[in-house]
C-alpha cells in the first residue's frame, strides 16, 4: 500500500507513577543523500571532486516524542523504512538525533544486528570473549558466562568452528545469548523472535518475559504482530519517519493491520 495512513488520534496511556528510563523529546534525524543515481564509487569520487554531487534532505525521523518506563516491554512496528531501526540506534546511543534531545537511563544492550560484532573468521567461543570484550567484561569474567551462553544458544557441536560457517540462524542464536546474558537494565532487540526454530523462539520468548519480571526494560522491533500483542503492553507505530500511534499493544496493532486493507 503506498497511501499514507489516515492518522490515528494518539492513546492517552501514561504510567502514573512509573519511571521514565528513556525519553525522546522533538527527536529528528536528516540525511543528506544524492538527488541523482550515481552508478559506481569512481563516478561519485569524479563528481565530489569537480563539487558536482546535488544532495537533498532526507528526514529518517521527523517531531518524536516518546517516553518509555521501566520495566515495560515496549513494541515498535511500521513498514520498512519507517524508521523503526533509527529510532532504536538513537535508544543504543549509537548516534545523536540531527534535532531534539534522546535521554537513557541505564545500561543498555543493543542486539540491533545479528552478529554486529561478530568477527567471520575467529571460531564462536572466541567471539563471544570478543563481544564480552565489548560490552566491558573481563576475560575471566566471560569465562564464567560462556557455558550458559552456549548452552542457551543450543551450539555446543559448532563452537569452535569459524562464524563463518554459520548459518544466519546460527549467528542470531549466538548473538542473542551473548547479548541478554549481561542482565542489561535495558534491552534493545531488532526482529531476533523472528530467528530459529519454533523451539528457539519459545525460549526466546521466555527469556524475555524474566527480564520483563526482573523489572528490565525491553525495546522490540517485530513484522510479526502476534509477539507484539504478546510480548508488549504498550506500542507505537511509525510510518516514513513519523509517530503514527503510541498505546496499548493491542489497539496500536489492530490500527496497522486495519490501515494495511484499506
Amino acid at each position: 500500500m503506498n497511501d499514507k495512513p489516515t492518522h490515528i488520534d494518539p492513546i492517552s496511556d501514561s504510567m502514573t507513577g512509573s519511571i521514565e528510563v528513556i525519553q525522546l523529546e522533538d527527536v529528528g534525524v536528516r540525511y543528506r543523500v544524492p538527488s541523482e543515481r550515481i552508478a559506481s564509487f569512481k563516478e561519485y569520487a569524479i563528481r565530489w571532486m569537480q563539487r558536482k554531487i546535488q544532495k537533498r534532505d532526507f528526514w529518517a525521523l521527523r517531531d518524536i516524542n516518546l517516553s518509555i518506563s521501566k520495566g515495560e516491554t515496549f513494541g515498535l512496528i511500521g513498514s520498512n523504512g519507517a524508521g523503526k531501526s533509527t529510532l532504536l540506534k538513537l535508544m543504543a546511543r549509537v548516534f545523536r538525533p540531527t534535532v531534539g534531545r534522546v535521554i537513557v537511563k541505564g545500561n543498555v544492550a543493543p542486539l540491533l544486528e545479528f552478529g554486529a560484532g561478530f568477527h567471520p573468521e575467529l571460531t564462536g567461543r572466541d567471539n563471544i570473549f570478543l563481544n564480552g570484550a565489548l560490552m566491558g567484561f573481563t576475560r575471566q569474567e566471560m569465562e564464567g558466562k560462556v557455558k550458559r551462553i552456549v548452552d542457551f544458544s543450543e551450539l555446543w557441536d559448532f563452537i569452535d568452528m569459524p562464524m563463518r560457517t554459520y548459518s544466519s540462524g546460527m549467528w542470531a542464536r549466538l548473538g542473542f545469548a551473548v547479548a541478554t546474558d549481561v542482565n542489561p537494565e535495558i534491552l534493545i532487540i531488532d526482529e531476533v523472535l523472528s530467528v530459529g526454530d519454533e523451539s528457539f523462539q519459545r525460549k526466546s520468548a521466555a527469556r524475555l518475559h524474566e527480564f520483563r519480571a526482573m523489572g528490565a526494560t525491553t525495546l522490540l522491533v517485530s513484522h510479526n504482530m502476534a509477539i507484539i500483542k504478546d510480548m508488549c503492553s504498550r506500542a507505537a507505530w511509525l510510518d516514513h519517519g513519523e509517530l503514527i500511534s503510541v498505546g496499548s499493544s493491542d489497539k496500536v496493532v489492530d490500527a496497522y493491520l486495519q490501515s494495511q486493507t484499506n
